[in-house]
């Protein structure tokens, strides 16, 4: 879930605020469901839905995003989707507003944010009242300012989209992962998850899943179309790397990378045992993420990493700094116990990074060699498996082949183009 800037991605739109614009698209075309997608592409491409030969027969629309803390440079895996996502969109002519909790944003007031239109409403900072409080007041701000689409991210949010349906909105959810089953949650929680993706698959117009996986199980379990559209990846190139390494005493190629936020799922405590059973290590180990609460996970982990020589805890990253580590890596590490479509992932993929990723479904579904991989949780595997990645050196060109298909694979553009064929859809 990483956060790299994306100021290039949106190039061409100014920050002047602008009040929100009519217009409605028209069109029969349908979403397709997420088997007969998944059926119909070779196992190494992307997923795509039929587009209309020319978007500019349509008048586009107006989609308020909702379900995450905000943009731009907040951390989280859904906030770099929606920022991405946002700009495109921007691009094909939709007006975007994107509705974000006020503690997060550095704006305290409505803004734009290259032209996307950032709505600050408060909530509760308490974790686990502010997604369900700040959606229902969400979904209330929505009532009233009548978007054409309201676009809900991710399953706890999808509680209230009963109450936008109520209000004559048309919803769109897009399912992020199996949020129910990260480590963080007790058994209340997770029941209130569980409701949150039934009720969101049950009465949302439009359904999106991140990850095939999703999509098919969704389809399965409540008999509803779901359109598989994947996380994407846009590369940003650092201008100016070597500060970012010099803060933390790295140099290029001496450091193993890992990117996400510091929740017991992420499981970065697996990595730092992993680095500590490292013969003779020459490589640093860098964790970079932060924790929007202390929690006694984020507490365990700064205590291993001040234990354990060469580990490096730069804290949330965003930018030039954040690019400038992921390009300079010898290694990047992912042994989450869970993901939706892993960003970071596909980030360090774009980079044309070595990976190493731990077996589980979301990481499978990017489709890396077996050797890429290793069993989750298991430490001993995970250390030899490091020895043996850092022993073998991947050429420049090695690097930018992947880079490449990475980016022919996953780019937002196209993400985007099939995100609002989905839109397109309701608006006939």
């Amino acid at each position: 879930m990483s956060d790299v800037n994306t100021a290039a991605a949106c190039e061409g739109h100014g920050a002047k605020p602008r009040k929100p614009s009519g217009g409605l698209l028209h069109t029969s075309e349908q979403p397709m469901p997420a088997a007969a997608l998944r059926a119909a592409r070779p196992a190494s491409d992307a997923v795509h839905l039929s587009l209309p030969a020319s978007t500019a027969a349509f008048r586009k629309g107006r989609v308020t995003m909702l379900g995450l803390r905000g943009i731009p440079n907040v951390q989280g895996g859904v906030e770099r989707h929606v920022e991405m996502l946002g700009c495109e969109l921007i691009r094909l002519g939709w007006h975007v507003t994107v509705i974000g909790r006020r503690s997060y944003l550095p704006e305290k007031e409505a803004t734009s944010w290259n032209g996307i239109d950032v709505v600050p409403i408060w909530s509760p900072r308490k974790v686990a009242l502010e997604a369900a409080v700040h959606t229902l007041l969400g979904v209330l701000y929505s009532g009233l300012h009548r978007p054409d689409i309201l676009h809900i991210h991710a399953i706890g949010p999808s509680l209230m989209v009963p109450l936008a349906r109520l209000l004559g909105l048309k919803v769109v959810v897009t399912h992020h992962g199996f949020d129910y089953n990260r480590q963080k949650w007790g058994p209340v929680a997770k029941r209130i998850l569980k409701l949150g993706e039934s009720l969101g698959m049950r009465f949302a117009n439009g359904r999106i899943a991140i990850a095939g996986g999703i999509a098919e199980a969704m389809q399965t379990r409540y008999g509803v179309p779901v359109s598989f559209i994947p996380n994407g990846v846009a590369i940003h190139i650092a201008e100016d790397g070597g500060k970012a390494l010099e803060r933390s005493d790295l140099s290029p190629q001496g450091y193993i990378l890992t990117v996400a936020r510091l929740v017991p799922e992420k499981r970065q405590t697996d990595l730092i045992d992993a680095f500590a059973k490292l013969k003779n290590p020459t490589h640093k180990l860098v964790i970079v993420g932060g924790s929007e609460f202390e929690t006694p996970y984020s507490r365990q982990l700064a205590e291993k990493a001040r234990e354990v020589p060469g580990v490096v805890m730069t804290g949330f990253q965003t930018g030039d700094s954040l690019a400038a580590l992921f390009a300079n890596a010898a290694l990047f590490v992912l042994p989450s116990s869970h993901e939706g479509m892993p960003i970071a992932l596909l980030e360090a993929l774009g980079h044309g990074l070595p990976i190493l990723a731990s077996d589980i479904p979301a990481n499978l579904e990017v489709g890396l060699p077996t050797e890429d991989h290793f069993p989750l949780g298991d430490v001993d595997a995970l250390a030899a498996a490091i020895e043996r990645k850092l022993s073998a050196i991947s050429s420049q060109e090695e690097r930018r082949r992947k880079a490449r298909q990475i980016e022919d694979r996953y780019g937002w553009a196209s993400i985007a183009e099939r995100t609002a064929a989905v839109y397109r859809s309701l608006l006939a």
